[in-house]
Protein backbone atom coordinates (compact mmCIF):
# COMPACT_ATOMS: atom_id res chain seq x y z
CA UNK A 1 0.00 0.00 0.00
CA UNK A 2 1.92 2.84 -1.45
CA UNK A 3 1.38 6.42 0.19
CA UNK A 4 -0.39 4.76 3.24
CA UNK A 5 0.15 7.03 6.52
CA UNK A 6 -0.02 5.39 9.51
CA UNK A 7 0.67 7.99 12.04
CA UNK A 8 -1.36 11.23 12.91
CA UNK A 9 0.41 14.34 12.47
CA UNK A 10 -1.11 17.21 14.66
CA UNK A 11 0.46 21.05 14.76
CA UNK A 12 3.43 21.23 16.14
CA UNK A 13 3.53 24.36 18.02
CA UNK A 14 7.20 25.01 17.31
CA UNK A 15 6.71 25.49 13.78
CA UNK A 16 5.77 29.15 13.47
CA UNK A 17 6.91 32.93 13.53
CA UNK A 18 5.37 36.16 15.77
CA UNK A 19 6.00 39.60 14.02
CA UNK A 20 5.20 43.42 15.68
CA UNK A 21 4.95 45.79 13.04
CA UNK A 22 6.47 43.76 10.98
CA UNK A 23 9.84 43.16 12.61
CA UNK A 24 9.71 39.05 13.60
CA UNK A 25 10.16 38.33 17.17
CA UNK A 26 13.19 36.21 16.86
CA UNK A 27 13.30 36.08 20.86
CA UNK A 28 9.75 34.54 20.64
CA UNK A 29 9.50 31.33 23.17
CA UNK A 30 5.40 31.34 23.30
CA UNK A 31 2.10 33.08 21.90
CA UNK A 32 -1.35 32.89 22.47
CA UNK A 33 -4.47 34.66 20.44
CA UNK A 34 -8.02 33.89 21.49
CA UNK A 35 -11.21 35.08 20.46
CA UNK A 36 -13.78 34.87 23.09
CA UNK A 37 -17.17 35.56 22.02
CA UNK A 38 -20.01 37.81 23.62
CA UNK A 39 -23.33 35.85 23.91
CA UNK A 40 -26.79 36.12 25.13
CA UNK A 41 -28.98 33.20 26.34
CA UNK A 42 -32.34 33.63 26.91
CA UNK A 43 -35.45 31.68 26.82
CA UNK A 44 -39.29 31.91 25.27
CA UNK A 45 -42.44 30.54 26.39
CA UNK A 46 -43.47 27.05 25.67
CA UNK A 47 -39.66 25.95 24.78
CA UNK A 48 -37.56 23.72 27.34
CA UNK A 49 -34.10 24.66 25.16
CA UNK A 50 -32.80 27.81 25.70
CA UNK A 51 -31.03 30.07 22.32
CA UNK A 52 -27.80 31.37 22.14
CA UNK A 53 -26.34 34.57 20.41
CA UNK A 54 -23.28 36.44 19.70
CA UNK A 55 -23.25 40.07 20.36
CA UNK A 56 -20.20 40.83 19.89
CA UNK A 57 -16.46 40.12 20.73
CA UNK A 58 -12.79 40.14 22.51
CA UNK A 59 -10.10 39.00 21.12
CA UNK A 60 -6.80 39.48 23.28
CA UNK A 61 -3.56 37.69 23.18
CA UNK A 62 -0.33 36.94 25.14
CA UNK A 63 3.81 36.75 24.15
CA UNK A 64 6.36 35.46 26.18
CA UNK A 65 9.44 36.55 24.99
CA UNK A 66 13.27 36.44 26.20
CA UNK A 67 14.31 39.88 25.84
CA UNK A 68 16.98 40.67 23.08
CA UNK A 69 15.44 44.17 21.97
CA UNK A 70 14.42 47.37 23.76
CA UNK A 71 10.96 47.23 21.92
CA UNK A 72 9.17 47.35 25.49
CA UNK A 73 11.28 50.15 26.66
CA UNK A 74 10.82 52.17 23.48
CA UNK A 75 7.13 51.72 23.70
CA UNK A 76 6.77 52.57 27.40
CA UNK A 77 9.55 55.96 26.98
CA UNK A 78 7.31 56.87 23.80
CA UNK A 79 4.10 57.08 26.09
CA UNK A 80 5.75 58.74 28.66
CA UNK A 81 6.81 61.64 26.21
CA UNK A 82 3.84 62.18 24.56
CA UNK A 83 0.97 60.75 26.46
CA UNK A 84 -0.57 58.60 22.69
CA UNK A 85 -1.13 54.90 23.43
CA UNK A 86 0.82 52.62 21.69
CA UNK A 87 -0.60 50.73 19.01
CA UNK A 88 0.73 47.49 17.10
CA UNK A 89 -0.30 45.53 14.77
CA UNK A 90 0.83 41.79 15.84
CA UNK A 91 0.81 38.49 12.97
CA UNK A 92 0.59 34.93 13.99
CA UNK A 93 1.83 32.26 11.54
CA UNK A 94 1.52 28.67 12.35
CA UNK A 95 3.17 27.04 8.98
CA UNK A 96 3.99 23.14 10.13
CA UNK A 97 4.78 21.54 6.69
CA UNK A 98 4.80 18.24 8.47
CA UNK A 99 1.13 18.27 9.74
CA UNK A 100 -2.21 17.00 8.53
CA UNK A 101 -3.88 20.10 8.96
CA UNK A 102 -1.10 21.70 6.63
CA UNK A 103 -1.81 19.48 4.19
CA UNK A 104 -5.39 20.22 3.66
CA UNK A 105 -5.65 23.97 4.83
CA UNK A 106 -2.07 24.88 4.29
CA UNK A 107 -0.25 28.02 6.85
CA UNK A 108 -2.71 29.59 9.46
CA UNK A 109 -1.42 33.27 9.32
CA UNK A 110 -3.64 35.87 11.91
CA UNK A 111 -3.06 39.56 11.54
CA UNK A 112 -4.26 41.25 14.96
CA UNK A 113 -4.65 45.66 14.29
CA UNK A 114 -5.02 47.73 16.79
CA UNK A 115 -3.00 46.11 19.39
CA UNK A 116 -2.80 47.70 22.88
CA UNK A 117 -0.50 46.29 25.50
CA UNK A 118 -1.91 45.50 28.96
CA UNK A 119 -0.94 44.32 32.65
CA UNK A 120 2.75 44.46 33.97
CA UNK A 121 5.43 45.27 32.12
CA UNK A 122 8.68 44.75 32.86
CA UNK A 123 11.03 47.26 33.24
CA UNK A 124 14.02 45.82 35.18
CA UNK A 125 14.06 42.21 36.76
CA UNK A 126 16.96 40.21 38.78
CA UNK A 127 17.85 37.09 40.55
CA UNK A 128 20.29 35.22 41.91
CA UNK A 129 18.81 32.19 40.41
CA UNK A 130 20.37 33.14 37.17
CA UNK A 131 17.67 33.17 35.44
CA UNK A 132 17.32 34.64 32.08
CA UNK A 133 14.61 37.59 31.26
CA UNK A 134 11.75 36.76 30.17
CA UNK A 135 9.05 39.19 29.52
CA UNK A 136 5.54 38.39 29.50
CA UNK A 137 3.33 40.50 27.34
CA UNK A 138 -0.50 40.57 26.83
CA UNK A 139 -2.12 42.66 24.75
CA UNK A 140 -5.97 43.82 22.98
CA UNK A 141 -6.93 43.33 19.54
CA UNK A 142 -9.15 45.86 17.93
CA UNK A 143 -9.54 43.68 14.84
CA UNK A 144 -8.22 40.54 13.14
CA UNK A 145 -7.87 39.88 9.18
Amino acid sequence: MAGKKYNERPISLREGKMFIDGDMVADNIKALIKFTPETWTGGQLGKKQKSTRWLGCAIAGSMTRRRTTTFLADAIKKYLETGETPEFTIQGIMDDANSDYYDENGTIVTTCLGCVLTGDLTLISLDTKGEVLEDEIAFNVYDIV
